[in-house]
Protein backbone atom coordinates (compact mmCIF):
# COMPACT_ATOMS: atom_id res chain seq x y z
CA UNK A 1 0.00 0.00 0.00
CA UNK A 2 1.29 3.46 -0.93
CA UNK A 3 1.89 6.01 1.84
CA UNK A 4 -0.87 8.23 0.47
CA UNK A 5 -3.39 5.37 0.54
CA UNK A 6 -2.32 4.36 4.04
CA UNK A 7 -2.66 7.91 5.32
CA UNK A 8 -6.13 8.25 3.81
CA UNK A 9 -7.17 5.05 5.60
CA UNK A 10 -5.65 6.27 8.86
CA UNK A 11 -7.58 9.52 8.58
CA UNK A 12 -10.81 7.57 8.06
CA UNK A 13 -10.06 5.53 11.20
CA UNK A 14 -9.46 8.67 13.26
CA UNK A 15 -12.66 10.34 12.10
CA UNK A 16 -14.72 7.22 12.73
CA UNK A 17 -13.29 6.24 16.12
CA UNK A 18 -12.11 9.60 17.43
CA UNK A 19 -8.55 8.34 17.82
CA UNK A 20 -6.01 5.67 16.84
CA UNK A 21 -2.96 4.04 18.38
CA UNK A 22 0.40 3.64 16.67
CA UNK A 23 0.82 0.01 17.74
CA UNK A 24 -2.58 -1.01 16.41
CA UNK A 25 -2.05 0.74 13.07
CA UNK A 26 1.40 -0.80 12.66
CA UNK A 27 -0.04 -4.28 13.20
CA UNK A 28 -2.97 -3.61 10.87
CA UNK A 29 -0.82 -2.35 7.99
CA UNK A 30 2.15 -4.64 8.62
CA UNK A 31 4.64 -1.78 8.88
CA UNK A 32 6.91 -0.43 11.60
CA UNK A 33 5.86 1.96 14.35
CA UNK A 34 8.24 4.53 12.83
CA UNK A 35 6.40 4.37 9.50
CA UNK A 36 3.08 5.02 11.22
CA UNK A 37 4.59 7.88 13.22
CA UNK A 38 5.77 9.48 9.97
CA UNK A 39 2.27 9.09 8.54
CA UNK A 40 0.76 10.75 11.61
CA UNK A 41 3.33 13.53 11.48
CA UNK A 42 2.44 14.21 7.84
CA UNK A 43 -1.28 14.32 8.62
CA UNK A 44 -0.65 16.48 11.68
CA UNK A 45 1.40 19.02 9.70
CA UNK A 46 -1.51 19.34 7.27
CA UNK A 47 -3.91 20.01 10.14
CA UNK A 48 -5.93 16.84 9.53
CA UNK A 49 -5.41 15.25 12.94
CA UNK A 50 -3.77 15.93 16.29
CA UNK A 51 -0.81 13.85 17.46
CA UNK A 52 -0.92 12.59 21.04
CA UNK A 53 1.27 10.21 23.02
CA UNK A 54 1.09 6.81 21.35
CA UNK A 55 -1.27 7.79 18.57
CA UNK A 56 -3.53 10.52 17.22
CA UNK A 57 -6.97 12.03 17.67
CA UNK A 58 -9.25 14.19 15.58
CA UNK A 59 -7.94 17.68 15.02
CA UNK A 60 -9.10 19.61 18.03
CA UNK A 61 -10.48 23.14 18.31
CA UNK A 62 -8.46 26.06 19.60
CA UNK A 63 -7.29 26.26 23.19
CA UNK A 64 -10.03 28.76 24.06
CA UNK A 65 -12.91 26.84 22.48
CA UNK A 66 -15.48 25.98 25.15
CA UNK A 67 -18.34 23.64 24.18
CA UNK A 68 -21.67 24.09 25.94
CA UNK A 69 -22.86 21.77 28.71
CA UNK A 70 -25.37 19.97 26.49
CA UNK A 71 -22.80 19.40 23.75
CA UNK A 72 -20.36 17.87 26.21
CA UNK A 73 -22.97 15.76 27.96
CA UNK A 74 -23.37 13.44 24.95
CA UNK A 75 -19.66 12.65 24.73
CA UNK A 76 -18.38 9.39 26.30
CA UNK A 77 -21.58 8.88 28.37
CA UNK A 78 -20.73 5.30 29.41
CA UNK A 79 -17.26 6.28 30.57
CA UNK A 80 -18.56 9.27 32.50
CA UNK A 81 -21.17 7.12 34.22
CA UNK A 82 -18.55 4.57 35.26
CA UNK A 83 -16.23 7.30 36.53
CA UNK A 84 -19.06 8.85 38.54
CA UNK A 85 -19.97 5.45 40.02
CA UNK A 86 -16.42 4.98 41.26
CA UNK A 87 -16.05 8.55 42.52
CA UNK A 88 -19.25 8.27 44.57
CA UNK A 89 -17.57 5.55 46.63
CA UNK A 90 -15.17 8.16 48.01
CA UNK A 91 -17.94 10.23 49.61
CA UNK A 92 -18.91 9.61 53.23
CA UNK A 93 -22.04 10.77 55.12
CA UNK A 94 -21.61 14.16 56.73
CA UNK A 95 -18.72 15.18 54.48
CA UNK A 96 -18.19 18.68 53.12
CA UNK A 97 -17.27 18.41 49.45
CA UNK A 98 -17.01 20.57 46.36
CA UNK A 99 -18.04 19.66 42.82
CA UNK A 100 -16.63 21.83 40.08
CA UNK A 101 -18.49 22.45 36.85
CA UNK A 102 -18.60 19.70 34.25
CA UNK A 103 -20.71 16.92 32.83
CA UNK A 104 -18.87 14.20 34.75
CA UNK A 105 -19.32 16.02 38.06
CA UNK A 106 -23.01 16.38 37.19
CA UNK A 107 -23.15 12.60 36.79
CA UNK A 108 -21.53 12.30 40.21
CA UNK A 109 -24.12 14.65 41.73
CA UNK A 110 -26.90 12.26 40.67
CA UNK A 111 -25.19 9.51 42.66
CA UNK A 112 -24.94 11.59 45.85
CA UNK A 113 -28.62 12.38 46.33
CA UNK A 114 -29.05 9.78 49.08
CA UNK A 115 -25.87 10.52 51.08
CA UNK A 116 -27.01 11.77 54.50
CA UNK A 117 -25.76 15.03 55.96
CA UNK A 118 -23.77 15.98 52.90
CA UNK A 119 -22.67 19.57 52.25
CA UNK A 120 -21.98 20.30 48.59
CA UNK A 121 -20.26 23.47 47.41
CA UNK A 122 -20.40 24.00 43.65
CA UNK A 123 -19.96 26.59 40.94
CA UNK A 124 -22.03 24.46 38.56
CA UNK A 125 -25.62 25.43 37.83
CA UNK A 126 -26.57 21.89 36.67
CA UNK A 127 -25.00 20.31 39.79
CA UNK A 128 -26.86 22.73 42.07
CA UNK A 129 -30.15 22.02 40.29
CA UNK A 130 -29.66 18.23 40.48
CA UNK A 131 -28.95 18.40 44.21
CA UNK A 132 -31.78 20.85 44.89
CA UNK A 133 -34.39 18.86 42.96
CA UNK A 134 -33.56 15.37 44.20
CA UNK A 135 -31.41 15.64 47.31
CA UNK A 136 -32.23 14.83 50.94
CA UNK A 137 -33.59 17.49 53.32
CA UNK A 138 -30.52 17.08 55.56
CA UNK A 139 -28.18 18.00 52.73
CA UNK A 140 -26.84 21.53 52.22
CA UNK A 141 -26.05 22.89 48.76
CA UNK A 142 -23.95 26.06 48.42
CA UNK A 143 -23.91 27.66 44.97
CA UNK A 144 -21.24 30.28 44.35
CA UNK A 145 -22.00 33.52 42.57
CA UNK A 146 -20.16 34.62 39.48
CA UNK A 147 -20.31 35.02 35.74
CA UNK A 148 -21.93 32.19 33.77
CA UNK A 149 -19.83 30.43 31.13
CA UNK A 150 -20.98 28.40 28.08
CA UNK A 151 -20.47 25.24 30.15
CA UNK A 152 -22.85 26.56 32.85
CA UNK A 153 -20.08 27.29 35.36
CA UNK A 154 -20.06 30.35 37.61
CA UNK A 155 -16.62 31.93 37.55
CA UNK A 156 -14.75 35.11 38.28
CA UNK A 157 -13.96 37.19 41.39
CA UNK A 158 -17.31 36.55 43.10
CA UNK A 159 -16.93 32.79 42.74
CA UNK A 160 -13.32 32.89 43.95
CA UNK A 161 -14.26 34.99 46.97
CA UNK A 162 -17.10 32.63 47.83
CA UNK A 163 -14.82 29.60 48.23
CA UNK A 164 -11.62 31.11 49.63
CA UNK A 165 -12.71 30.94 53.27
CA UNK A 166 -14.08 27.39 53.08
CA UNK A 167 -12.45 24.20 54.37
CA UNK A 168 -13.63 21.14 52.49
CA UNK A 169 -12.88 17.44 52.75
CA UNK A 170 -12.87 16.66 49.04
CA UNK A 171 -12.94 18.45 45.71
CA UNK A 172 -14.15 16.57 42.65
CA UNK A 173 -12.71 18.47 39.71
CA UNK A 174 -13.81 18.14 36.10
CA UNK A 175 -11.26 19.30 33.53
CA UNK A 176 -11.21 20.20 29.85
CA UNK A 177 -7.85 18.60 29.12
CA UNK A 178 -4.87 16.73 30.52
CA UNK A 179 -1.32 17.21 29.30
CA UNK A 180 2.05 15.95 30.51
CA UNK A 181 3.43 19.46 30.01
CA UNK A 182 0.46 21.67 30.95
CA UNK A 183 -1.21 19.52 33.62
CA UNK A 184 -4.98 19.87 34.06
CA UNK A 185 -6.33 22.66 31.86
CA UNK A 186 -9.41 24.68 30.95
CA UNK A 187 -10.28 26.91 27.96
CA UNK A 188 -11.61 29.66 30.24
CA UNK A 189 -9.17 31.92 32.12
CA UNK A 190 -11.65 32.90 34.84
CA UNK A 191 -12.69 29.29 35.32
CA UNK A 192 -9.05 28.39 35.95
CA UNK A 193 -8.92 30.97 38.76
CA UNK A 194 -12.12 29.60 40.27
CA UNK A 195 -10.92 26.01 40.03
CA UNK A 196 -7.62 26.90 41.71
CA UNK A 197 -9.56 28.49 44.58
CA UNK A 198 -11.57 25.28 44.92
CA UNK A 199 -8.37 23.22 44.95
CA UNK A 200 -6.91 25.41 47.70
CA UNK A 201 -10.04 24.98 49.83
CA UNK A 202 -10.00 21.17 49.85
CA UNK A 203 -7.92 18.65 51.77
CA UNK A 204 -7.94 16.21 48.85
CA UNK A 205 -8.27 16.66 45.10
CA UNK A 206 -10.02 14.01 43.00
CA UNK A 207 -9.95 14.69 39.26
CA UNK A 208 -12.64 13.10 37.08
CA UNK A 209 -11.68 12.83 33.41
CA UNK A 210 -12.40 10.29 30.69
CA UNK A 211 -9.71 9.17 28.26
CA UNK A 212 -10.63 11.75 25.60
CA UNK A 213 -9.20 14.52 27.81
CA UNK A 214 -5.66 13.19 27.43
CA UNK A 215 -3.64 15.31 24.98
CA UNK A 216 -6.16 18.17 25.00
CA UNK A 217 -4.74 21.49 26.18
CA UNK A 218 -6.87 24.48 27.19
CA UNK A 219 -5.44 27.97 27.32
CA UNK A 220 -4.97 27.98 31.10
CA UNK A 221 -3.48 25.43 33.46
CA UNK A 222 -5.41 24.77 36.66
CA UNK A 223 -2.85 22.71 38.57
CA UNK A 224 -0.03 20.34 37.68
CA UNK A 225 -0.64 16.61 37.49
CA UNK A 226 1.05 15.93 40.84
CA UNK A 227 -1.57 18.04 42.65
CA UNK A 228 -4.18 15.30 42.16
CA UNK A 229 -4.45 12.86 45.04
CA UNK A 230 -6.66 10.65 42.84
CA UNK A 231 -7.44 10.67 39.13
CA UNK A 232 -10.43 8.58 38.03
CA UNK A 233 -10.44 7.80 34.32
CA UNK A 234 -11.32 4.88 32.04
CA UNK A 235 -9.52 2.09 30.28
CA UNK A 236 -9.56 3.97 26.99
CA UNK A 237 -6.37 5.68 28.14
CA UNK A 238 -3.35 4.81 26.03
CA UNK A 239 -0.45 2.94 27.59
CA UNK A 240 1.68 6.09 27.40
CA UNK A 241 -0.97 8.13 29.19
CA UNK A 242 -1.20 5.47 31.89
CA UNK A 243 2.56 5.52 32.34
CA UNK A 244 2.77 9.30 32.66
CA UNK A 245 -0.24 9.64 34.92
CA UNK A 246 0.77 6.65 37.04
CA UNK A 247 4.06 8.40 37.74
CA UNK A 248 2.62 11.86 38.37
CA UNK A 249 -0.72 11.58 40.21
CA UNK A 250 -1.12 10.14 43.69
CA UNK A 251 -3.37 7.30 42.52
CA UNK A 252 -4.66 6.47 39.07
CA UNK A 253 -8.01 4.65 39.12
CA UNK A 254 -9.30 3.29 35.84
CA UNK A 255 -12.79 1.95 35.30
CA UNK A 256 -14.49 0.06 32.53
CA UNK A 257 -17.76 1.16 30.96
CA UNK A 258 -19.53 -1.12 33.44
CA UNK A 259 -17.91 0.63 36.38
CA UNK A 260 -15.45 -2.07 37.45
CA UNK A 261 -12.39 -0.24 38.84
CA UNK A 262 -8.74 -0.97 38.21
CA UNK A 263 -6.30 0.78 40.57
CA UNK A 264 -2.80 1.73 39.52
CA UNK A 265 -0.59 3.33 42.13
CA UNK A 266 2.21 5.74 41.37
CA UNK A 267 4.78 2.99 41.86
CA UNK A 268 3.52 0.93 38.92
Amino acid sequence: MLAQQRQATILERVRAAGGVRVSELAAEFGVSDMTIRRDLESLHERGLLAKVHGGATVAGPGSTDEPGFRAKSVRQPAEKAAIADRAAQLVRPGAAIALSAGTTTAELARRLLDVPGLTVVTNSLPVAEIMHAGGRPDQTVVLTGGVRTPSDALVGPLAVQAVRSLHLDLLFLGVHGISERAGFTTPNLMEADTDRALVASADRLVVLADHSKWGTVGISSIVELSAAHVLVSDEGLSSEARRVLGERVGELVMVTATGTPTNRGAAE
